[in-house]
């Protein structure tokens, strides 16, 4: 069972000692945002000019389905134009260097940029924008190439984004939950702690024990949750943060492997005259 060593840390900032230990990531729109794709906040944010409500919830699509897909469309194709950033490819250093099974990554993000990178694990809690869904029966699928401007369904029915709006259920919930519950590292990557469900996770993975770390443009909304808060953009932060864990970990393995074992060391006689 690996255990964390609090004295390589910094503070009681988290780090991966040993390959097996359970880590869960949280990512948001700040990670997204230094591939060039906007945020849904902030200055120069997607919702700028235009109310989350006129295109984001259920009853705009109801109200204006061709209006909704116009706005979903141009999401789209500014997709294809972005590309994983550093920050991107430091998670998926973080995920490969684990024991299968021990990462996990949870997003905000509907873009496909983790997966991209090279992410296995990935938990898209708010869907999928390269993604559509029958508004009848209920299928989905990937669908890449630019779409008409009101999609069908094999069935005849009206497809939608396979995205969560405002007022909607986030998907993935019954795997997240036990996730952070199971969590020995909890990791917060580009986002500013105010939508929930997902600004919540930190406390249920502090209180289930986990240490937490957050890396952002912008303070934590709960600092106080924080055992290690990095401020700057994640594509200059994470990279730097996950090489140090891996090296910290290739120290922690060496330690063991010089460790006496049986009585024995390296350097001793064995039993028989071996050495």
């Amino acid at each position: 069972m690996a255990t964390l060593a609090p004295d390589v840390l910094q503070g009681r900032g988290a780090l991966p000692a040993g390959r097996d230990t359970r880590v869960v990531v949280l990512s948001g729109a700040g990670i997204s945002a230094e591939s060039g794709l906007p945020t849904f906040r902030g200055d120069g944010g997607l919702w700028e000019g235009m109310r989350p409500e006129e295109v984001a919830t259920p009853e705009a699509f109801r109200r204006d389905p061709a209006l909704v897909w116009r706005f979903y469309e141009a999401r789209r194709r500014a997709l294809d134009a972005a590309v994983p950033n550093a920050a991107h490819r430091a998670l998926v250093d973080l995920e490969r260097a684990l024991t299968p099974g021990s990462f996990a990554l949870i997003t905000q993000n509907v873009d496909d940029l983790h997966q991209r990178a090279g992410s296995q694990t990935v938990f898209p809690m708010h869907g999928e924008l390269r993604k559509v869904r029958c508004t009848a029966c209920g299928a989905f699928e990937e669908r890449r190439e630019e779409l008409p401007a009101l999609p069908t369904c094999d069935c005849g029915a009206v497809l939608r984004p396979h995205v969560v709006w405002f007022g909607e259920t986030p998907l993935f919930l019954d795997r997240i939950t036990p996730l952070l519950r199971r969590a020995q590292v909890f990791l917060v990557v580009g986002t500013s702690g105010h939508v929930y469900p997902a600004a919540g996770f930190i406390f249920e993975a502090r209180a289930a024990g986990a240490w937490t770390v957050g890396v952002n443009v912008e303070e934590a909304e709960a600092d106080w949750a924080y055992d290690a808060f990095h401020l700057g953009k994640a594509g200059s932060v994470l990279p730097e943060l996950v090489r140090g864990w891996l090296k910290a970990l290739l120290v922690i393995e060496m330690q063991e492997a010089l460790r006496p074992h049986d009585g024995v060391t390296r350097g001793e006689a064995t039993p028989g005259g071996a050495s």
